[in-house]
């Protein structure tokens, strides 16, 4: 014989913490790197299974509007979103809170303590400098390079990673970031040619700059895309391109001052 348990019944302020608890996993996501439908789908996933009836969101380049339905009243709520950088540990860490909270083990006061409690967890940033400088070096190697050209392809991204760092953490615009970026890589790398070192010194300018290709903001531009979030799609297919603008004038910039202009 089933029972007919009592509906759980929202006050209006737990309606609203239930709001702001949705859109701040909804935020943490944005800010580091999450496609545009797993935002809306962890926002909604995780405000149902709070208690609202109806989680509706908006989601913008540089904000999230976010409302929640529960027995015809409404509350909506906005919140700016900065780019904190990519790290898929801090979505995959949102996306287990929202999971915890369907199977019940979390309420709104313990899903709200989890959601601030998180922290990226980040490499140690010489052994990511150390990886960057091998990871286009092999690049060169692959391309054709001896190991003179593998040493300056490691060098020359080495050090272009520690400024890349160094400009991220002084909070530089990533457009200036990425010109300054390739303008180091360039003028180390170019090095090789005007000395002629190694056997094609040109990969060496080639592979430097591997490191500054915005795969990661393309791939989720046309995801938002194919999935229907067109303006979110060309907002960050835009940005991408404005990323890859300035890798160019940095090249350009490095190579004209060193007077090499041979590239491949």
């Amino acid at each position: 014989m089933a029972l007919n348990l009592p509906e759980k019944t929202l006050s209006k302020q737990q309606q609203t913490d239930i709001t702001r608890i949705s859109i701040l996993a909804a935020q943490l996501l944005q800010q580091h790197g999450a496609e545009s439908r797993l935002i809306e789908q962890t926002s909604v996933r995780l405000g149902l299974a709070l208690g609202a009836q109806s989680i509706e969101l908006s989601v913008s380049a540089d904000a999230l509007v976010l409302t929640t339905l529960y027995q015809g009243a409404c509350i909506t709520t906005t919140r700016r979103v900065h780019d904190r950088g990519i790290n898929m540990q801090m979505v995959c860490d949102v996306q287990r809170i929202c999971v915890m909270a369907e199977k019940g083990l979390l309420d709104a006061a313990g899903v709200k303590a989890k959601l601030t409690k998180l922290t990226p967890m980040k490499y140690n940033r010489w052994l990511v400098i150390f990886m960057i400088g091998l990871s286009c070096g092999s690049f060169s190697h692959l391309f054709g390079g001896d190991v003179k050209v593998f040493l300056m392809t490691f060098i020359a991204s080495a050090c272009a990673m520690l400024v890349r760092q160094e400009l991220a953490h002084r909070h530089h615009s990533p457009f200036i970031n990425f010109a300054i970026t390739a303008f180091v890589a360039t003028t180390i790398a170019s090095m090789a040619v005007k000395y002629q070192i190694g056997n094609q010194p040109e990969l060496a300018m080639a592979a430097s700059v591997l490191l500054l290709v915005p795969g990661f903001p393309l791939i989720n531009a046309v995801s938002d895309m194919v999935k229907g979030h067109i303006n979110m799609g060309i907002s960050r297919w835009v940005a991408a391109s404005l990323l890859t603008m300035s890798v160019a004038v940095g090249i350009v910039m490095g190579m004209a001052l060193t007077g090499v202009g041979a590239w491949l």
